[in-house]
């Protein structure tokens, strides 16, 4: 794509379907003349003007607003034509098909040439990525406009807007300028090795390092929550039969997603549902009972029970309350429990629920929380631990949005600092190991703004937008 990223380009810039208004966009250089041989007259900038969108033969497709947008005051830095015509796909598709073929058929005055030739239907993010190749914004504000976009919680919209202002690559910027001072310093040294006056130790080598660490672990740990609020977390009810897992379900949903019969074994597949707590999208998912059976269909469905837990980012295992005595039944919940730890990472969170709690009297001394998925008390208790299982913390939220390539570029910065500062911390002896530590550190930071960039990552990136933006 990155190939073709000077040939001008158009596209239905709104979703497919019907809507009161549509809008057909254009971008590229020099798209004053197409604009007055397709509507007739010239734009004044920025203005939006009421008139007919006309046929080849004149005749009007549509009435609608046309603005135009010189670069490079545009959003992608190149000259942008809108017509925002009614919102049905067929007006829509004849614009943008009008545009096409005028484009590449009609010649200028005086001229063989084309009035805009190669003029074609955008790919996917590529209006965007002539932003980003514009330098009208950085990858990381790129990414905020598809999360914006995407946004399925109120929190999510606030961060991924904040990202798309610039305040994650702000901090990313504060990193990288203070690495870069560093880095200077070790490359001082390097160059003048025979000076007597130590540099490093003279700037306090030692001490910048160290307050770039700090930085890093605060913007660490905004980015980490950034992530969860666009990524949610992957939550998997496990647990014997009739346990409730099917009524935890529906409980957390507030709607009857999953039948709920005494019968052992009712469950047979997954059951999902994405809930939103505190803004935090959790996708809970509701697996078949666990236990041994010769029944063809619940063997498949607890075996995808299994492949569930192995995939999730929690796991809450749901124990039944009015069983807490009988022996057989909790030695299966320790066997369940075993497997569970030998399948998951000790980092996995794995939170234990008493369910029915409103069928018994009051149990102490249990080990986990107990609720009643019928009458929902207890489920405020488990909301929060969900949260807090995801390293949720309220008083960060909201900052910006980021994405997890970018919580792996911060934590492999961390680690290329930690080499630098041991490497620093051993006396010099390795300058040139240090510094290629600190130019590694910045490559990562680097890549989160795309300050530089492979064309694979950026085509990954912008290919995963949505036609017209």
């Amino acid at each position: 794509m990155l190939s073709r990223h000077t040939d001008p380009i158009a596209a239905i810039a709104t979703a497919s379907g019907r809507g009161a208004v549509g809008i057909v966009r254009l971008s590229g250089k020099n798209l004053g003349p197409f604009t007055q041989a397709l509507l007739g007259k010239a734009l004044r900038p920025r203005e939006a003007t009421y008139l007919p969108f006309p046929d080849e033969q004149g005749q009007p497709i549509d009435h609608g607003l046309a603005l135009f947008f010189p670069g490079p005051h545009s959003f992608t830095g190149e000259d942008v034509l809108e017509l925002q015509a009614h919102g049905g796909p067929v007006v829509l598709q004849l614009l943008a098909a009008r545009c096409i073929a005028l484009a590449n058929t009609v010649h200028v005055e005086g001229s063989a040439g084309a009035l805009l030739p190669g003029l074609r239907i955008a790919e996917a993010g590529e209006f965007t990525q002539r932003a980003f190749l514009n330098n009208k914004l950085d990858l990381a504000q790129a990414e905020a406009i598809a999360d914006l976009i995407d946004a399925s919680t109120e929190a999510a919209a606030r961060s991924a807007s904040q990202s798309l202002s610039g305040a994650f690559s702000k901090e990313i910027g504060s990193l990288r300028d203070a690495l870069i001072h560093l880095r200077m310093l070790v490359e001082a040294t390097l160059d003048f090795p025979e000076e007597e006056i130590d540099f490093l130790q003279k700037a306090d080598a030692v001490g910048q390092l160290q307050r770039l660490e700090q930085s890093l672990v605060q913007v660490l740990a905004k980015a980490t929550q950034g992530a969860l609020l666009r990524e949610g977390l992957k939550v998997v009810i496990a647990g014997q039969p009739n346990a409730g897992k099917s009524s935890l379900l529906n409980a957390l949903a507030g709607a009857e997603l999953a039948i709920v019969t005494p019968i052992a074994g009712t469950t047979r597949d997954k059951v999902q549902e994405t809930i939103q707590i505190e803004g935090v999208p959790l996708h809970i998912i509701d697996t078949a009972g666990l236990r041994a059976s010769d029944d063809a269909v619940e063997k498949i469905g607890i075996e995808r029970a299994w492949q569930a837990i192995e995939q999730a980012d929690a796991v809450v295992f749901l124990h039944d309350l009015t069983r807490h005595t009988e022996t057989a039944y909790l030695e299966a919940d320790s066997a369940i429990a075993r497997a569970i730890a030998e399948k998951l990472p000790a980092a996995i969170p794995v939170i234990h629920v008493w369910n029915k709690s409103d069928a018994v009297a009051p149990v102490q001394a249990l080990d986990g929380i107990a609720l009643s998925a019928k009458t929902g008390t207890g489920l405020d208790a488990l909301r929060q631990s969900l949260l807090a299982a995801a390293g949720w913390q309220p008083a960060q939220s909201g900052a910006y949005m980021a994405r997890q390539r970018h919580v792996q570029a911060l934590h492999a910065v961390g680690q290329h600092l930690a080499a630098a500062s041991g490497l620093l911390a051993s006396g010099g002896a390795a300058l040139d190991l240090l510094a290629e530590e600190l130019r590694l550190s910045q490559n990562a930071l680097n890549s989160i703004t795309g300050a530089f960039g492979a064309d694979d990552l950026l085509g990954t990136i912008f290919s995963k937008f949505c036609i017209g933006k």
